[in-house]
């Protein structure tokens, strides 16, 4: 568990959030009975709090710096426009549009590149206040993803087409850019969005251990009764393809997939995705980015939740879209103890999972946060706000995450990073924390 300093004097590690939602001042978990109360009496002032991943894979010491600094910006740009008094899925949609921008992130401009050399990019959006939902699959040729999942999603809300048709929350392909053009989303050429250098040398490795593979058959055939030198080849086979799949264009680690999730003032809930997906996937491909419970999840409080949340995912997306870990973690949050849910989630239904039974090494990342309304009575005035649990956990070698709220005058980062001595894949690592965000209800 990290430590982590105060936000407004009111943060805590996760370890000693049991106390936090019992203090000695009167603060009650009142969504189910201030709900009506809260849509007429809102907070004065603007506030809000945003988590940010760049990826769960393998995080170099050297490339630390630049990490960091990318979730850093997120947080910022969610924060600007939970400032300036949007809503909670604009807020996340802002911070998703900065990650996809840098060239260290596997997402928008530094997407890993499929086996024809081409970028084909997934990316959703979940909006807990409405319950809807954008996704782009396979896109191509358009700078920001997730800006036409947002707009997806906002179109959604409009209601029907002309002679009552359904509009789409799903585009993939072809169909997706048409889709993003008609509607203002500018394009953008291919070849200003990767590296010709990098898929080269992902091109080279991956031929290379597609060669070891060839000759380990070809040897296996004649030296069936030699067990030791099929082992040693199978060992070696496993090196270089290792070799591949943890190396990318930057020379320090494949990462897949970047997310945030954000709360506002208001308690309204929102999280969204990004990938470039697997280096040299097959073309067509689609990964958890942009399936429904896989990617991401975001529920505002209702009757039937006391807590509302939000949850990005990140890692392998073929074990992800198995899993629907999204919505499971999501699911999880509604026990009492946040830190132990999200534990045991992780571990029964995905490092556990029986449909993941066949696989060797379990990868993948989250983020979560949950929260509720709190009031506060003071002898002048009522304060009104919401208590954030927020973590991460991530099977990986290691994950970068950001967080700020609106009262942070920077964020705060980390690179969470397994254990010394423990297996990727087969182990988990888990941190976090707790805020309170406040205001006056007038």
């Amino acid at each position: 568990m990290i430590g982590l300093t105060n936000y407004a004097g009111v943060m805590e590690s996760l370890m000693n959030s049991a106390e936090e939602k019992q203090p000695s001042s009167p603060l009650t978990n009142s969504w189910a009975k201030k709900q009506e109360s809260s849509k007429s009496q809102k907070p004065n002032g603007v506030g809000g709090f945003v988590l940010v991943h760049a990826g769960a894979g393998y995080h170099s010491e050297s490339k630390a710096k630049e990490y960091k600094h990318v979730c850093k910006r997120a947080c910022q740009r969610a924060v600007d426009q939970l400032k300036a008094g949007a809503l909670a899925v604009e807020a996340v949609a802002a911070a998703l549009v900065e990650l996809e921008d840098s060239p260290f992130t596997n997402a928008g401009m530094g997407s890993n590149l499929n086996l024809s050399g081409e970028i084909e990019c997934d990316a959703s959006i979940m909006d807990g206040k409405s319950l809807h939902f954008g996704a782009v699959g396979a896109l191509s040729g358009i700078r920001n993803p997730v800006m036409v999942a947002n707009r997806l999603l906002s179109e959604a809300q409009k209601g029907k087409l002309s002679a009552g048709r359904i509009p789409p929350c799903f585009l993939v392909g072809r169909g997706a850019h048409d889709w993003a053009v008609s509607h203002g989303i500018p394009p953008c050429p291919s070849d200003k969005m990767f590296s010709l250098s990098a898929y080269k040398r992902n091109k080279r490795k991956m031929e290379l251990a597609e060669k070891m593979d060839t000759g380990h058959n070809q040897t296996k055939k004649r030296r069936q009764s030699s067990e030791n030198v099929s082992d040693m080849l199978s060992v070696k086979i496993l090196t270089v393809v290792s070799i591949f799949f943890l190396s990318c264009e930057n020379g320090s680690g494949c990462l897949d997939t970047v997310g945030a999730v954000v709360v506002d003032l208001e308690g309204n809930v929102a999280a969204a995705v990004s990938s470039g997906g697997l280096a040299m996937k097959h073309p067509g491909r689609v990964g958890q980015a942009a399936h429904y419970g896989c990617g991401c999840w975001a529920e505002n409080a209702c009757n039937m939740n006391s807590y509302s949340t939000a949850v990005s995912t990140s890692g392998c997306g073929e074990h992800l879209i198995r899993t629907m870990l999204a919505r499971e973690c999501s699911a999880a949050m509604q026990s009492e103890d946040a830190h132990q849910a999200l534990l045991e989630a992780m571990q029964n239904k995905f490092i556990s999972s029986p449909f993941l039974a066949s696989e060797d090494r379990v990868l993948g990342g989250v983020i979560v946060l949950r929260c509720c309304r709190c009031v506060e009575a003071q002898p002048s005035q009522n304060f009104q706000g919401i208590l954030v649990e927020f973590l991460w956990s991530h099977t990986t070698e290691s994950m970068c995450v950001g967080y700020m709220s609106a009262q942070d005058s920077k964020a705060k980062t980390h690179i969470s990073r397994l254990p010394p001595g423990t297996v990727p894949g087969q182990s988990l690592a888990i941190e976090g924390g707790v805020c309170r965000l406040m205001g006056v209800v007038e």
